[in-house]
């Protein structure tokens, strides 16, 4: 991977400097072969994961190929930039739903996951196609509160073309102690179905591939409000912490009010509700597995 500066856009204020802190990924539809030499399925593995050593078909993630968020501080200068600049970004681009479908974000509210649906994902094929990587004025996905409607970070995703590439770390070398790169992935049946139902309806260049991912590529939250844990945390922040006005009534013909009404498919316009939602579109008989959950 290429170690300029140009992977890593903050803003016309600030740059950070890109440094390729993993090796190139090659687990998304990597197959190995059965360690017992049969098809496994009287190992008692999934059909859909006996290729996939890591996979679960529970929620699960770990951290990219030589990523760790041991060098991580909030009060860190590049972290605080990036921060800055995606919260600048979110301010004049992306402040809520009505904006972020004018600039053709596509929304995902996760059905496999359990636990806080209370935000959802909302992705740019536009974005994840391009060359870029942590650009905050073209974030690949943005994260919103379903309650007031608005934006509250965004999740950068490690592509180029549509596919998975090494992501930079965000400070520090590899071989120092003091590298913040907390990418991560999924590896749980949930993350993966999500990326890939995305690539299904909106990646067109990927419609007609079926293959289901061992794992997600490497992705990166960076939260604009107030998080307890972390600005690069994984989980979104409690409710309580998120301190966000509702927005204005959408431009959109709907019944629902922000602040009022939850964000969900129902009451999104018909135009970006796709012909199969998340939760009819189980791939591979997904219905008929255990998920565990």
């Amino acid at each position: 991977m290429d170690d300029s500066d140009t992977d890593l856009a903050v803003s016309r204020r600030t740059l950070l400097y890109a440094s390729a802190g993993t090796a190139s990924l090659s687990a998304v539809g990597s197959v190995r072969a059965d360690d017992s030499g049969g098809d496994g399925i009287d190992e008692g593995i999934p059909w859909l994961d006996r290729n996939c050593p890591e996979a679960t078909v529970e929620p699960g993630m770990e951290p990219c190929e030589g990523a760790s968020t041991e060098g991580c501080s909030d009060d860190h200068p590049a972290t605080i930039a990036l921060r800055s600049a995606v919260e600048e970004s979110l301010e004049t681009q992306f402040p809520d739903v009505d904006a972020l479908i004018d600039a053709g974000f596509k929304p995902y509210f996760d059905t496999l996951e359990v636990g806080d649906d209370s935000w959802s994902h909302w992705l740019n094929p536009e974005f994840i196609g391009d060359d870029g990587l942590v650009d905050p004025e073209r974030p690949e996905s943005v994260l919103v509160d379903n309650d007031s409607w608005r934006s509250m970070g965004v999740m950068f995703i490690a592509t180029r073309g549509g596919e998975p590439v090494a992501p930079p770390a965000v400070y520090g070398a590899d071989d120092t102690e003091s590298q913040c790169s907390p990418w991560h992935v999924h590896t749980g049946l949930p993350g993966r179905f999500a990326w890939w139902f995305y690539k299904q309806t909106y990646d067109h260049d990927a419609a007609d591939d079926l293959e289901f991912p061992c794992r997600t590529p490497c992705m990166l939250h960076v939260w604009t409000v107030d998080h307890p844990e972390a600005v690069y945390a994984h989980d979104a922040p409690p409710q309580e912490d998120r301190e966000l006005s509702p927005a204005s009534a959408p431009g959109f013909e709907t019944d629902a009010v922000p602040g009022e009404d939850e964000l969900e498919w129902d009451v999104l316009p018909n135009s970006l509700v796709p012909e199969r939602r998340p939760d009819e579109s189980a791939p591979f008989g997904l219905d008929d597995i255990d998920l565990g959950l």
